[in-house]
C-alpha cells in the first residue's frame, strides 16, 4: 500500500524470496540521513499477481512518493535499464522467483503477454 497504493484485495502473492538480498549504494549516489549515510539496503522480495486493475495502482499514496513512474515490461527486464548497483539483486530476485510463474495457473496477463514491474525512476 505505501509504494504503489495497491491493497491485499489487489493482489495475489504468488512467492517470495527464500533469503535477504542486499546491495550498497555507492559513495557518490549515498545521500545522508539521520544516522550519517544511506549505504544500501536488504531486501525480501515478492512476486505478486495484480488481481485489480492498473488503474488501482496509485504512486502518490504515501507522502513520500517511493516511485516516479510504472509500466508494464516483461519479466526478464533488460538489466540496462537498472541502476547498476542494483542490477545483481535483480538477477537474483527474478532467477529465484520465475518457478512462481509456472505454478501460477491463472496465467492471467496484460494484452501484451507481459508481467507487471515496477520501474525504480529513483529521485
Amino acid at each position: 500500500m505505501e509504494e504503489v497504493g495497491l491493497a491485499p484485495e489487489h493482489v495475489r502473492i504468488l512467492g517470495r524470496t527464500q533469503n535477504w538480498l542486499r546491495y550498497d549504494v555507492p559513495r557518490h549516489w549515498s545521500r545522508r540521513d539521520c544516522r550519517g549515510h544511506y549505504r544500501g539496503q536488504k531486501q525480501i522480495w515478492f512476486l505478486l499477481r495484480l488481481t485489480g486493475r492498473d488503474c488501482d495502482v496509485c504512486l502518490r499514496a504515501s507522502t513520500h512518493p517511493e516511485f516516479d513512474a510504472w509500466r508494464w515490461n516483461s519479466y526478464w527486464v533488460a538489466m540496462d535499464t537498472v541502476v547498476e548497483f542494483k542490477r545483481d539483486v535483480y538477477r537474483a530476485a527474478l532467477s529465484e522467483l520465475a518457478h512462481y510463474l509456472d505454478r501460477d495457473h491463472e496465467r492471467r496477463h496484460t494484452p501484451h503477454g507481459e508481467v507487471g514491474l515496477l520501474v525504480d525512476a529513483s529521485k
